[in-house]
């Protein structure tokens, strides 16, 4: 169930805003039905979550459209113009650019990137935060960017992997593990993946499907002879949707 601390909105209806076949509603829905209790402020950052998670999975979408590269870190890839490339194969911001126009690039000059999965999430948050945001706001909260995996984020995206959830919903970042991987293809020991709603994720270098399509591909890489098969993990990661919503609303 959802429980405002306001106690002046009803989570009905704020599930009636958005379409049935949607993933807000599917998101909605699901904590609306949970037996776990999810507290929020008010329905404004209940609203504020839902529409950030939209666009979580719109940026997943535009990244798989945009034919986003997958390369390993060693051979990583980026727009000079926006980014220094580190010897790790990490992206930092360059000085003096905006930041907002830097996560859009990659957007927009795509062929000019290229990096793994982890990355791939790390750019899908903050084109999801930029578009929530906007670029005042965006470029106001985060002036410097390292694009790279979960340890070199923002503070302020404040992205945690949680274990055995109660419910797990449409913008949650899920991971398919392959522990037979190949060690000569270690790139290929799991996949990050985004639940964009009813049943369909998105995982950067495999494409879009159910969770069997991402298994498939993982044991197409498992050391020879192996009989343990890639399986999605009880577990999802996500953004700090409370924090990312109280600076939305007090610093803007």
């Amino acid at each position: 169930m959802i429980r405002f601390a306001d106690g002046q909105d009803d989570p009905k209806k704020i599930l009636d805003r958005y379409g049935s076949g949607s993933p807000e509603y599917e998101f909605l829905r699901a904590y609306i039905d949970s037996s776990h209790v999810y507290d929020y402020s008010s329905g404004e950052e209940l609203v504020f979550e839902a529409d950030l998670r939209r666009h979580i999975i719109d940026a997943s979408i535009a990244l798989y459209r945009s034919r986003l590269a997958f390369r390993i870190f060693q051979e990583s890839k980026c727009n000079e113009r926006y980014w220094n490339r580190r010897v790790d194969g990490g992206f930092t911001l360059k000085t003096g650019v905006r930041p907002s126009e830097a996560i859009d690039d990659i957007f927009v000059n795509t062929r000019l990137y290229g990096t793994e999965c982890a990355t791939a999430i790390v750019i899908i948050y903050y084109k999801a935060v930029l578009d929530s945001y906007k670029a005042d706001l965006f470029n106001k909260a985060f002036g410097e960017i390292v694009l790279m995996n979960w340890r070199d984020m923002d503070d302020l995206l404040g992205v945690s992997t949680y274990r055995r959830l109660p419910d797990y919903v449409p913008g949650d970042c899920r991971y398919v593990k392959n522990p037979d991987v190949n060690p000569l293809t270690p790139e290929w020991q799991g996949e990050n993946i985004i639940d964009l709603g009813s049943g369909r994720y998105y995982g950067h270098g495999i494409g879009t499907g159910d969770v069997e399509y991402f298994i498939r591909a993982l044991n197409q890489n498992r050391i020879a002879g192996s009989q343990v098969s890639a399986y999605l993990m009880d577990s999802a990661t996500r953004p700090d949707f409370h924090g990312l919503y109280r600076y939305w609303k007090f610093a803007s």
